[in-house]
């Protein structure tokens, strides 16, 4: 058996061990655990010994401690503690997780961006397992090289690295948007895109590309603010040439930004200008016209995300969940004005 470099830097974790001896971190903790026994073949286990052995694997005592029950707590990782969704978010994975005598400790990664600092560097926490919703790819290299299994939410389910994935049809969300944009009448658009290099703005960006191929499309960024959302589409406005008849945002936060702009202007939403978000906040009903916008099942999300965690923990495979997602019509949606 050829050792490989350990993938999680000087010390080997069980995904060492898993991919050396070409099985599931599941089947490695069942091996490790002395559990396998009626649930891995006796070839099987050997073979996870001998890469242990190989490796010099030391299992991590506190994780080991935690799933023998002793501290039953999992980590959720977001970008802000100060966007609304990831409090729906945390509310639908502590709810699952005391269902099961867990707890949930919350730990933000500013702007989702990171890498986020190691939590067992800062407060020497002991851990179950960890679950991380809607983060930049490199965000997560201090949990990566740990010993615990990592559950991504809202992000690339052909990615490494994580035990498994909980994903929202965010492609059917902004195929739902174009889709009803376009039966309005419009055929020129503006998308103001969310500035944070993650998976689900690209695939956003993807799925609005390939549906207004046939259209006119601009596309400016914005970071998640309504300051900043407010400037960028104003500029955008305000360029020269034909202006856009709608404006598809990647989150309602940028929605927001983008009436205010048009207000500025003298643009009335929807009659010379429509605007579309993306999350179903209390946001998109606190501002007049009331946003047209899909709304994600956030809590949900949560829900499921802790759900899998625990399947892992459990030992039992991984399966990849897809969230349907739903388009709400309101008031700052309506037909194209003629030109």
């Amino acid at each position: 058996m050829q050792t490989p470099e350990p993938l999680g830097g000087t010390r080997p974790t069980s995904r060492d061990v898993a991919r050396t001896a070409g099985v599931s971190q599941a089947t490695v903790s069942l091996v490790l655990g002395d559990k396998w026994r009626g649930r891995v073949s006796e070839r099987t286990a050997g073979s996870v010994r001998e890469a242990a052995r190989s490796l010099g694997y030391r299992p991590n005592l506190a994780a080991r401690n935690l799933r023998l029950g002793r501290t039953r707590t999992a980590l959720l990782v977001v970008p802000a503690l100060t966007n609304e969704f990831f409090a729906h978010v945390y509310t639908g994975a502590a709810a699952a997780a005391a269902a099961h005598g867990f707890g949930v400790v919350l730990y933000p990664s500013p702007e989702g961006l990171g890498p986020a600092r190691d939590p067992f560097a800062s407060a020497q926490a002991a851990l179950d397992g960890v679950l991380a919703s809607s983060m930049a790819t490199d965000a997560l290299e201090a949990f990566r090289g740990t010993d615990l299994p990592l559950v991504m939410l809202d992000s690339d389910p052909a990615a490494p690295g994580a035990a498994a994935h909980v994903n929202l049809d965010v492609a059917e969300g902004m195929r739902r948007v174009t889709g009803h944009l376009l039966g309005l009448g419009h055929r020129r658009f503006l998308h103001l895109a969310s500035a944070a290099p993650s998976w689900t703005f690209d695939v956003r960006a993807a799925t609005l590309a390939h549906a207004l191929s046939s259209a006119e499309v601009r596309t400016v960024r914005s970071p998640l603010n309504i300051a900043d959302a407010w400037e960028a589409a104003g500029r955008a406005l305000a360029a020269p040439g034909p202006r856009p008849t709608a404006v598809i945002c990647d989150d309602d936060i940028l929605a927001v930004g983008v009436c205010k702009a048009a207000r500025r202007l003298g643009l009335r939403v929807p009659e010379d200008l429509s605007v579309t978000g993306f999350d179903d906040m209390a946001l998109a009903t606190a501002v007049e016209p009331e946003l047209t916008t899909v709304r994600l099942p956030a809590e949900e999300f949560g829900r499921r995300g802790m759900e899998a965690l625990l399947a892992v923990l459990a030992g039992e495979p991984p399966r990849p969940v897809s969230l349907p997602v739903e388009l709400v019509p309101r008031g700052s949606s309506g037909p194209a004005p003629a030109s």
